[in-house]
């Protein structure tokens, strides 16, 4: 059975993402912060399985993950979960970049790392569901846009460091997508929110399903997704 790993299935592209593959009957395992989500996100998944994890403090995944059984192997690592504060660069603090590169970049990078055994033996796939903000910064977006930069490039380098053991590698950009994340950034900009103008999120979980079913010959690197209408 195909068997993937998702973080952020919470809400959202994860959701989404997490809901097609289950409906298919994939082998879906959950990244999660605690065991408190781990139990909620079982009720709504059934068929699925939690490893516990907190992307807000990436030095501890490994520990984490040394006293948990982890799948013998993953044929995708699907990077949904993310974290935005908006802020000028001269008003923002220290902690508020720090919190947002931990979980948007390093953590990323560490879960990759831990899990790419798993991957290599599969010849798995990685997908970076990174954001349009990691293509091009604006006003206010400093943070979370050097963020998703980073992750374009951790994403980059990647794909030509596991080419000769078969992984892909992959990076989705979308644009505005109707999920909590979108609501709280129309909050920060002081704009109503109307889910309706931007992508649905299953919309972007079409796309990363379609990177992941590409047959062996052809390998989708980047791909942007932009609200239609």
């Amino acid at each position: 059975m195909t068997a993937h790993l998702i973080t952020g299935a919470g809400s959202g592209i994860g959701a989404a993402v997490t809901q097609r593959l289950a409906e298919r009957g994939d082998d879906v395992w959950l990244l999660v912060r605690d065991a408190a989500r781990g139990k909620e996100l079982r009720e709504r998944f059934p068929a699925a399985r939690t490893l516990v994890g907190d992307l807000a403090t990436p030095d501890k995944l490994s520990w984490a993950f040394g006293h948990q059984e982890l799948p013998d192997r993953l044929d995708s690592l699907v990077h949904c979960a993310g974290v935005v504060d908006l802020g000028t660069v001269a008003e923002l603090a220290p902690r508020t970049w720090t919190a947002q590169l931990a979980v948007n970049l390093v953590s990323p990078a560490e879960l990759t790392r831990l899990l790419l055994p798993q991957l290599r033996l599969s010849q798995g796939h990685v997908v970076f569901v990174n954001s349009g903000a990691g293509l091009r910064a604006n006003g206010q977006w400093g943070a979370y846009a050097a963020s998703k930069h980073g992750l374009k490039a951790l994403a980059d380098a990647l794909r030509l460091e596991e080419h000769d053991n078969g992984v892909r590698v992959t990076s989705v950009y979308p644009g505005r997508t109707a999920t909590p994340m979108q609501q709280k950034v129309h909050q920060q900009e002081g704009k109503p929110y109307d889910p309706s103008r931007w992508i649905h999120p299953g919309s972007v979980a079409t796309t990363v399903l379609t990177a992941l079913d590409l047959p062996r010959d052809a390998e989708i690197t980047d791909l942007s997704v932009r609200p239609g209408g």
